[in-house]
């Protein structure tokens, strides 16, 4: 094995005592990285705009490890900005941000109304910007060369191939988020902050119930591996995003989908 270090297997894959950040973290995907990385020994907070939600995964979560809510409507500026000072005020640095928060909207594509296009880029897009933008601070204070700050985008598999179903602004929405981080990657990358993406494929989420209840089936069998993916799945790739395993990796678009992506 070459490298400077010896010994490299202990704690490659170690979060503990990382402070993170989970948006949309009351349910879904957001919900499995931030129970995965409660588990695993960081201090998390999550945020989502109802605050019932937040103080009920943080209550949950708060058994297997440190969990707090900070709910906040992330489609608004204004609250990106807030939620960015309440962490500055609770915490001197911020080691790992999860841009997860997202919307989706499905209509015939003659139906399909300009509201859909300003709600799902406001959440979807325009968040993880300016979320990153605001605390860019607080992850450079917990940067450095061996150890950087990670910065993790949920994206999806809708956009890295045409989705059968006719959700346009959700698609389109999520190719943005890839390019936005590779975009900020080669940005924040002398800061020592990585930016990647993951791409999720099938997950058991709200978002994707109705999807699941109508075309589980197909689902599975257009899925290489066959199945629908698990909160371990998610839950091992934003780990290994943000430990030192993943440390010298930016500006990766990482599908976790069972091999669907490939198959297109």
């Amino acid at each position: 094995m070459s490298g400077s270090g010896s010994g490299a297997a202990p704690g490659l894959f170690s979060i503990e005592g990382k402070v993170a950040l989970v948006t949309g973290g009351s349910r879904g995907i957001g919900a499995m990285i931030a129970r995965g990385y409660a588990e695993a020994g960081a201090r998390v907070y999550v945020t989502s705009r109802s605050a019932q939600a937040c103080a009920e995964i943080a209550a949950e979560l708060s058994k297997a490890g440190a969990c707090h809510a900070l709910p906040a409507d992330l489609s608004s500026e204004a609250e990106v900005i807030r939620l960015a000072r309440e962490i500055a005020e609770r915490e001197p640095a911020l080691h790992i941000l999860v841009n997860n928060a997202g919307a989706t909207w499905g209509a015939p594509l003659a139906e399909y109304p300009d509201a859909a296009w300003d709600k799902v880029l406001a959440i979807n897009v325009k968040a993880v910007f300016h979320l990153t933008r605001a605390l860019a601070p607080l992850l450079e204070a917990a940067a450095s060369a061996q150890d950087p700050a990670r910065v993790i985008n949920v994206g999806s598999i809708d956009g890295l191939r045409v989705p059968e179903l006719e959700t346009y602004a959700y698609s389109a929405s999520k190719a943005a988020v890839h390019h936005l981080t590779r975009v900020l990657a080669r940005k924040l990358a002398p800061a020592h902050i990585t930016v990647n993406a993951i791409a999720p494929g099938p997950f058991e989420s709200k978002m994707m119930a109705w999807t699941l209840e109508h075309f589980r089936d197909a689902i599975e069998a257009s899925c290489p591996l066959g199945r629908i993916g698990v909160p371990d799945d998610m839950a091992g790739a934003a780990i290994y995003l943000a430990s030192r395993a993943g440390s010298y990796l930016t500006g990766a678009v990482i599908p976790v989908d069972g091999g669907i992506a490939t198959t297109r």
